[in-house]
């Protein structure tokens, strides 16, 4: 049984559209909206779904696979990974670090110092706060 994935394709995007299923399927998995072992939709079903190419859904499915978030078994489908807890801490690690990088150069194009940012950032880690 397939398992009801939401993928939106925005044909304005910069990012391609394989990139962007694959972005949308690690995030859902990420989120736990998509467990392991979930069978994802037939690269035809999915591309008649989106009203895109079936051989852009292939190269997401495959990009997916050799990423290891995927599984495809020949004559079965395509199914999600068993969830490898190291690489989903990493991806986490990774998605906060990105994060930061960029309200640290907001932060100095507004002419802030460091010494401000490290302070800015130990108020917001304050445990009252929130």
């Amino acid at each position: 049984m397939e398992t009801e994935i939401k993928i939106i394709v925005n044909n304005s995007s910069m990012q391609p559209i394989y990139e962007q299923i694959v972005c949308q399927v690690k995030a859902q998995v990420l989120a736990g909206t998509l467990a392991e072992g979930a069978a994802l939709p037939s690269v035809r079903t999915l591309a008649k779904e989106l009203k895109i190419s079936a051989l852009t859904v292939k190269k997401a499915y495959d990009c997916l696979e050799e990423e290891g978030c995927v599984v495809t078994v020949h004559g079965k489908g395509s199914f999600i990974a068993q969830a490898n807890a190291a690489l989903l801490e990493e991806e986490r690690r990774r998605r906060v670090e990105a994060d930061m990088e960029a309200a640290v150069a907001r932060g100095r194009s507004f002419g802030m110092r460091d010494e401000e940012l490290r302070e800015l950032l130990d108020l917001i880690l304050e445990p009252d706060r929130g």
